[in-house]
């Protein structure tokens, strides 16, 4: 049997959602008020959620304490209070929150302790989410 098992992060970094290959009319026609040259922020909400069998020692799909050990060293340490604009990961594409979630999903799908990350969700405000899941 499958179970799984979701933990929450919360991180704040700003953006400017700006793409060197369109024009400057095209970009604020494309991003709106998200293009101004002076970014803005976020409270992101990052969801992860591990699948896998149930270990039958500990009771549980992947251990929480290695699980945001992971997730605090791969994505909190590096994004947390950051521009994200100014990130190695977003040098050559535009750091909408799709592409974060990307981002974020890559970083962790080799590095967990156990399980199978089954997917990433951010949530950028409370009207908008995104998600990538392994099925992607």
């Amino acid at each position: 049997m499958r179970a799984y098992f979701g933990r929450r992060y919360m991180l704040s970094a700003s953006h400017r959602l700006h793409a060197d290959a369109l024009t400057a009319e095209e970009n604020r026609a494309a991003y709106g008020k998200c293009n101004n040259p002076h970014g803005h922020g976020h409270n992101y909400v990052i969801e992860v959620l591990v699948g896998g069998p149930v270990d039958a020692e500990t009771g549980m799909v992947v251990d929480m304490g290695a699980l945001d050990a992971v997730v605090r060293s791969g994505v909190m340490d590096r994004f947390d209070h950051a521009n994200l604009n100014l990130d190695p990961l977003f040098v050559h594409q535009v750091p909408t929150t799709e592409n974060l979630c990307k981002a974020v999903f890559g970083l962790l799908k080799d590095a967990l302790p156990a399980g199978v990350l089954e997917y990433v969700r951010i949530e950028e405000t409370e009207n908008n989410f995104f998600k990538c899941d392994r099925a992607s």
